[in-house]
């Protein structure tokens, strides 16, 4: 068998152990919410997944283009780029088109096929994706203002750094932005 139908059958049984990955026994249902991995250009947008609840890894730009596109293959993970050379190393990569947040999550979620809820219920770690667990006033007393502390009902801490999170006007301000990126992603929908 000559090398380039190799590579080619090579490619097609990625593809569908990739297929397997994502898809159920039960009628083409994703069985498992993607996972991403962000280039160095797509910090905020790595951040912005977290807050919706995808777990996403942003190296920054310690890793080479080989070494970022090997990371997203030994994972399963998709890897998003605004890099032409990047993107053609891996097998599942999304090249990115737009440039501003808004329209980068709009993008993603769409070519994707996804439907994201404009909750932080289910958001990671913002900083380093971790999972985020429930913490009492006495655990996070150390961590937290003391106003913040008296007035904040419901803490949250990173189980792998150790961030705490409450509910406050900047949460407020991010399901608001979520809320416009759902409503696109709805409106792009009707027009199909």
């Amino acid at each position: 068998m000559n090398s380039k139908l190799k590579n080619r059958l090579a490619l097609l049984l990625v593809g569908a152990r990739d297929m397997m990955l994502l898809m159920s026994n039960k009628g083409n249902v994703p069985s498992a919410q993607p996972i991403f991995l962000c280039d160095a250009m797509l910090g905020s947008l790595a951040r912005w997944l977290r807050f919706f609840g995808y777990d996403t890894l942003f190296p920054g730009t310690a890793p080479t283009d080989s070494e970022l596109a090997e990371i997203a293959r030994e994972e399963g993970r998709w890897l998003l780029t605004q890099d032409r050379e990047l993107a053609g190393r891996g097998p599942r990569t999304v090249m990115l088109r737009a440039t501003g947040l808004e329209d980068q999550l709009v993008e993603v979620f769409s070519r994707l096929g996804l439907r994201p809820e404009a909750t932080l219920g289910k958001a990671l770690c913002s900083e380093c994706n971790g999972r985020l667990e429930e913490a009492s006033k006495n655990e996070v007393q150390p961590a937290v203002p003391p106003h913040v502390l008296a007035t904040a009902t419901r803490f949250r801490r990173c189980s792998d750094c150790g961030r705490v999170y409450w509910r406050g006007s900047h949460s407020e301000k991010i399901v608001v932005r979520m809320n416009e990126v759902v409503a696109r992603l709805a409106v792009d929908g009707q027009q199909r």
